[in-house]
């Protein structure tokens, strides 16, 4: 059984750095493409980051281009979120998705001014 553990969410203040992680366990993400996600309050989950497992290509959606960096650890089976320049509108519940059809639980991060 496939399970995605996120980890590292918090309550920051603008400016601040977070880093997010997401173990799996269940499976090897070696060949899955995995990306992080976030929902805000009363909008649709969208997909933020994303990094191919077969090439390592990455894709950033555009508000946050510049200040947050995924990356991937395979050996540990991990993907990280490295999030920089926090602003309120980055408040949101992040998920972690591996191979496209697994979810992580969600981690609350909460950015105030």
């Amino acid at each position: 059984q496939v399970q995605l553990v996120e980890s590292g969410g918090g309550l920051v203040q603008v400016g601040d750095s977070l880093r997010l992680s997401c173990v799996v366990s269940g499976g090897t993400i070696f060949f899955w493409t995995m990306a992080w996600f976030r929902q805000a309050p009363g909008k649709q989950r969208e997909m933020i980051a994303r990094i191919v497992g077969n090439n390592g290509a990455s894709f950033y959606e555009d508000s946050v281009r510049g200040r947050f960096t995924m990356s991937r650890e395979d050996a540990k089976n991990t993907v990280y979120l490295h999030m920089n320049s926090l602003k309120p509108e980055d408040t949101a519940v992040y998920y972690c998705n591996g191979a496209s059809r697994y979810w992580g639980q969600g981690t609350q991060v909460t950015v105030f001014s």
